[in-house]
């Protein structure tokens, strides 16, 4: 049985408040449909329709609408049932998110069981990145992320609650199912004051 093992989460603070350089170039709805027309047939439009299509965690049109996926969304601000409502109806979704009293949980299928990586970053590390690639980088060693990510890897940026413990975010990846896992504990603070609530 193919194991389940962890994944090393990086920690990138801005540095002097500054945003990282990465997800700069902004994906925009009609870029993104001529890139997928222009991907064409074959292996490499079929790898491109898996990392993107519809009910992927690094689809754009994942919440119903288009969403460009380096922009950080609040995804736990939402019920899965209620955002993925119209995919669930088909079964056409591999993601999934939950809260408990004491952490947040994330699972999503990787389309091609791709490497990933998970990093937070951000403004006082309240982002979480999910990106990878899905073709191979550009040949003149410039970061992928920099410029039209889009034709190299895939990115799904995820806003963390307020009460998220960000030193501890952990993130499993499964071989056998090709699924990734990100928990979440909330700080101790908040979840000793919901135990002393309930």
């Amino acid at each position: 049985m193919p194991p389940r093992r962890a994944i090393e989460v990086r920690q990138q603070a801005a540095a002097d408040g500054a945003a990282a350089p990465r997800w700069r170039m902004s994906l925009l709805e009609n870029t993104f449909n001529s890139f997928l027309q222009s991907s064409g047939g074959g292996a490499e439009a079929a790898a491109a329709r898996a990392v993107f299509g519809e009910g992927s965690l690094f689809g754009p049109f994942l919440f119903g609408k288009f969403f460009d996926p380096a922009d950080a969304f609040p995804l736990w601000e939402f019920e899965p049932e209620v955002l993925l409502a119209a995919l669930r109806r088909g079964a056409r979704t591999t993601v999934d998110w939950a809260e408990t009293d004491s952490e947040y949980y994330l699972r999503a299928d990787i389309p091609g069981g791709r490497k990933c990586d998970v990093e937070v970053s951000g403004d006082a590390m309240r982002v979480v990145d999910i990106s990878g690639l899905w073709r191979a980088p550009p040949p003149d060693s410039r970061d992928w992320r920099a410029g039209r990510w889009w034709e190299h890897g895939f990115v799904r940026r995820v806003e963390l609650p307020e009460d998220a413990d960000w030193r501890k975010v952990e993130a499993y990846f499964d071989d056998g199912e090709g699924s990734l896992e990100i928990k979440v504990p909330k700080n101790g603070d908040a979840h000793q004051a919901a135990a002393a609530t309930a």
